[in-house]
């Protein structure tokens, strides 16, 4: 979307779009947004879908950490905000699930109703820590796999994505996970995230195995960070930068405030700035501009 344009939105094309995506294991590059700005520069730099990233959120909208703050209900608005503004597949981090398999049913419900196109589910006991944290756990494989049963039996539209999370390299091991990752699969997971690996030869493994992958990219994390080509001739379906834009709009702010702070303004600072005009053009104010137009009284 351009600004001058509304966003289209078939959920049911942009969920089979997002199914054909990852069916192609070729390392769809998808960034996260933890607002409905965040996804509209995604969307105008022209990629294929949008994480909406639990941390982000939390980090962004609470101001607060990734250690499973964040409730049902907010994470269902933003999501429906973010789909207001996008025509890109929305792959959308709903943590736990927000409790037991009957509140993982209840919560596929309602952010199907919201927009997503992919729902990501993980196996940390609750409240979760963000995948990079130390002191995790996990819960038993067979209350996930109930969790998963139930986020696949509750969805009305089979091919609306269910991505099985699994936290436990940090806490079981390595064989661990890929024995809750192939758990997952036989149950019917659409794809498979195995959170954290520590070394190349790990990311091999998790490749290969018999469903879509996702690679998540962590600046500052545990995983390696192989490029885009490497993770293609892996195989994998998509590859995550979670939370890049919030890190990088964290720097920025910093030094803006910074600046701003030492010198009293910003004069000489603007070339760093979104002009007014390229502000305005992003969040769609021609769109507006054409709507108040039509409406207009004679």
């Amino acid at each position: 979307m351009t600004g001058g344009e509304e966003p289209g939105r078939d959920a049911a094309a942009l969920r089979r779009h997002l199914r054909t995506l990852i069916g192609r294991r070729d390392a769809c590059l998808i960034p996260g947004a933890s607002d409905a700005l965040g996804a509209r520069l995604i969307e105008d730099l022209g990629f294929d879908a949008v994480y909406v990233t639990g941390a982000g959120l939390t980090n962004s909208q609470l101001g607060m950490p990734d250690i499973g703050l964040l409730s049902l209900s907010e994470l269902a608005e933003a999501t429906a905000r973010i789909a207001d503004v996008s025509s890109l597949p929305l792959l959308v981090d709903i943590d736990t699930g927000f409790g037991n398999s009957v509140n993982v049913y209840r919560t596929v419900r309602m952010l199907e109703r919201a927009g997503a196109s992919a729902l990501q589910i993980e196996d940390q006991v609750f409240p979760k820590k963000c995948g990079h944290f130390s002191g995790k756990e996990v819960i038993p494989l067979d209350e996930m796999l109930g969790k998963l049963k139930a986020a696949l039996d509750s969805r009305h539209d089979p091919d609306l994505q269910i991505i099985a999370r699994t936290d436990a390299r940090s806490v079981e091991g390595f064989e661990a996970a890929l024995e809750r990752a192939n758990a997952f699969i036989e149950e019917g997971a659409d794809v498979i995230f195995v959170e954290a690996p520590l070394d190349v030869d790990e990311i091999r493994r998790i490749a290969a195995l018999p469903a879509p992958q996702i690679m998540n990219i962590v600046i500052g994390g545990k995983t390696p960070m192989l490029s885009l080509e490497e993770l293609k001739a892996l195989g994998f379906s998509i590859v995550l930068y979670a939370n890049a834009v919030l890190q990088v709009t964290i720097s920025a702010v910093q030094a803006m405030l910074e600046q701003l702070r030492r010198e009293g303004s910003l004069d000489g600072y603007e070339s760093r700035l979104a002009s007014f005009e390229e502000r305005q053009r992003v969040v769609g104010k021609p769109f507006f501009d054409a709507l108040e137009k039509r409406y207009a009284s004679d």
